[in-house]
């Protein structure tokens, strides 16, 4: 290369270079934390966030528990046999209005059904009556958000265990396991049954006349006011988010029924920030 063509390269290249410090690349600024988490419930949470939400915002831990609790403890009460035509509500087989979905068999079954023989469906305690031994009066033995419809056998095998992994199928499982100690529900609620104890866990904490209702990591419960597997519970509530079906029955209790939401439908991400 001639002397002339190396100068012509040096004076492009300084050219060039001369370019390129003159260009200020973008400024990647650090996005900060937004007051809630984008969920799978996605506009339902939104919807209530500045309004029925809007005093736990931004808080964690026992703040945050302790915020909702005072949100969601204003509730209307019904009367235990006023859950029966409620539950004929909140858990219709959207493919069938004459019929309901049993909460852990998944069976669809005659709303007309509803009462205490072989092959009725009755009214399930998710959070089980004695834990706690609160009964069915108004209160948390009629909160609609832990009441499902259920076979009347499957609900006798479920009885008042716990929640774990593990354990044989039965006859109209759906896919539910249990053995001595421990309830396992088929994999497509085991979220709903999460987010049912944990809202129970929050609404109901020993200030207006009922137990102080509280998870923990233990399957032999029995008679105290205290609900397990919270590790396990934490994992369903992972694995298998809110439903269509499980954010409309939410919607239709606070409209129609109670007047109070379970927050962690509407913002599963809760559950981590409270346990």
């Amino acid at each position: 290369m001639s002397v002339a063509q190396i100068g012509s390269w040096k004076a492009l290249a300084a050219g060039v270079c001369a370019v390129l410090v003159g260009l200020t690349l973008p400024t990647v600024a650090a996005t900060p934390a937004a007051a809630t988490a984008t969920t799978t419930t996605g506009a339902t949470a939104a919807a209530y966030d500045d309004t029925y939400y809007a005093g736990a915002i931004g808080k964690t831990g026992t703040a945050l528990k302790t915020s909702l609790h005072g949100i969601i403890k204003n509730q209307t009460k019904i009367s235990y046999s006023a859950v029966w035509e409620a539950l004929k509500v909140t858990d219709q087989d959207p493919n069938n209005s004459s019929n309901v979905i049993l909460l852990y068999s998944g069976i669809s079954r005659s709303k007309s059904l509803n009462g205490g023989d072989v092959g009725d469906w009755n009214r399930e305690h998710t959070w089980a009556q004695s834990h706690g031994d609160f009964g069915t009066s108004a209160g948390p033995g009629t909160d609609l958000h832990h009441l499902r419809p259920e076979d009347v056998q499957v609900n006798s095998i479920r009885g008042n265990k716990d929640f774990d992994t593990g354990g044989s199928s039965f006859t109209n499982s759906g896919g539910s396991l249990t053995d001595s100690n421990s309830f396992e529900p088929r994999s497509a609620v085991k979220g709903d049954v999460a987010r049912m104890i944990l809202y129970m866990a929050v609404r109901y904490e020993g200030d207006d006349s009922w137990p102080d209702l509280e998870p923990n990591d233990a399957v032999t419960n029995g008679s105290v006011p205290y609900h397990g597997r919270l590790s396990v519970l934490k994992q369903w509530n992972e694995q298998d988010p809110p439903s269509t079906s499980e954010q409309r029955r939410n919607e239709l209790i606070y409209s129609n029924y109670q007047g109070n939401r379970n927050p962690f439908i509407d913002h599963p991400e809760w559950v981590e920030s409270i346990w």
